[in-house]
């Protein structure tokens, strides 16, 4: 194979394939160690494969590494990740540290590394690709930015003194919400937090909605009060009535007092309920027409890109007003009988009174139950008066029957095929 270089940005998220093609897994990071006279040497990388679950793949098993794909020989230890002594994560641990010049021309941020592939077949930290301060006062100016190889730099951190993490954040900018919560979540501690105060509230609110509670809980605690009511404004209502629900009290009050008024109404409604009720697994922001609104104005509605696909396969019919505790519930009408009709019909005209709809103190059993009698994704939720508090959603009743660990629970199978049972074909170094 020719001498290659991949920067390690790009290379988190690509997927990992066996020589048949099929796929293993993704990239999460690459693990280095640092040597006295020469770059850090790659090791190996590591590989999120089903079951969420963080593997490591020894530089050995890689035979082919691009920006787009890794190929491998197929041989995988499925032993869990743990991180060694001397190991260094360069997504994790590297990109964000202070340098010094050698040169003396100053500091930089290392925003990305080059791992390259020698004549040898050995893979090492080839360039760092750095950002000097800015130098103008605008806000928005970012400063110029340089190659450099390891022998050029020096790390310039205080002891105890905390890493940018600016470039970290900047990099996961494209992931998913669970893939974010998942890669946070393998961060160490300090790191952790200082990424999470450095996210945007919409991401990290997003990232901790696909979080098991206590992570969540623990992340929050690490939070100034101003930024933790920020971070619960920012959740879906029930998401945020779920993580204040774990909080004493007190301290529940306190950010609901922090959050802004209506943010806070909602979630003080659904807090009103029960864990195991279907009033405390409903989101209570579906969307709500009037008889007259058309197909046209529906389907307007639930193209937004914001909303949950599951609450966007239907909308709800009531008499005003038209926000949760709406009036009187007429029926639903669901997406795919939207496009059979033309689209100015009347949404009156095609209501689906088929289902009843389910009472807000029902037990969290009932509502699967009906879920799964009517093949619905989504069903709505209605107080004694039959006005619409809500709709409990198929991923909102799949999260409470899940064990508490769901999330991060090792799969048992062959879902990484081909695993090596023999200890002859597990790579040499073990976890």
């Amino acid at each position: 194979m020719s001498t290659q270089r991949v920067f390690v940005a790009r290379l988190t998220g690509c997927a990992v394939f066996d020589p048949a093609g099929d796929r293993l897994g993704k990239v999460r990071d690459v693990v280095v160690i640092f040597r006295a006279d020469d770059p850090p040497r790659v090791v190996g990388l590591i590989v999120e494969i089903p079951g969420r679950r963080h593997v490591f793949l020894s530089i050995g098993r890689v035979t082919s590494m691009r920006p787009g794909q890794v190929i491998t020989t197929g041989l995988i230890n499925v032993r869990r990740f743990q991180q060694r002594g001397g190991e260094v994560r360069v997504m994790a641990e590297l990109l964000g540290r202070r340098v010094f010049l050698r040169d003396g021309s100053g500091t930089a941020v290392i925003e990305d590394v080059a791992i390259e592939r020698s004549r040898l077949g050995d893979w090492d930290i080839g360039q760092l690709f750095l950002r000097r301060p800015k130098s103008g006062g605008s806000p928005f100016a970012k400063g110029a930015t340089t190659f450099a190889t390891w022998a050029q730099v020096r790390e310039d951190q205080e002891p105890g003194e905390a890493q940018s993490a600016e470039q970290l954040v900047a990099t996961f900018s494209e992931l998913k919400p669970a893939d974010l919560a998942n890669t946070l979540l393998d961060l160490p501690e300090d790191r952790l937090i200082e990424v999470a105060e450095e996210l945007p509230d919409d991401r990290l609110a997003d990232a901790l909605e696909e979080m098991p509670e206590d992570e969540q809980v623990h992340i929050l605690e690490q939070l100034d009060d101003e930024r933790a009511a920020d971070i619960l404004d920012a959740m879906e209502p029930d998401d945020a009535a779920d993580l204040l629900g774990q909080l004493p009290k007190v301290r529940s009050e306190q950010l609901l007092g922090l959050m802004e008024p209506e943010e806070a109404q909602d979630v003080r409604d659904l807090l009103k309920y029960g864990p195991d009720t279907a009033g405390g697994l409903m989101t209570n922001e579906p969307i709500v027409l009037s008889a007259e609104s058309t197909v046209a104005e529906a389907l307007a509605l639930i193209r937004r890109h914001e909303l949950h696909p599951a609450l966007a396969a239907s909308v709800y019919i009531t008499l005003p007003p038209y926000e949760t505790p709406t009036g009187r519930l007429l029926g639903t009408v669901h997406f795919q009988r939207m496009l059979r009709y033309p689209p100015h019909e009347r949404l009156g005209a095609i209501i689906d009174d088929s289902v009843d709809p389910i009472a807000a103190t029902a037990a969290a059993s009932e509502v699967a139950r009906m879920l799964a009698s009517y093949n619905l994704v989504s069903v709505p939720v209605v107080d004694p008066a039959r006005r619409l508090v809500g709709a409990v959603s198929i991923d909102d009743v799949l999260d409470h029957l899940l064990p508490d660990d769901w999330r991060s629970v090792e799969t048992e199978g062959p879902e990484v095929p081909p695993v090596p049972t023999s200890t002859a074909a597990i790579p040499t170094r073990r976890r």
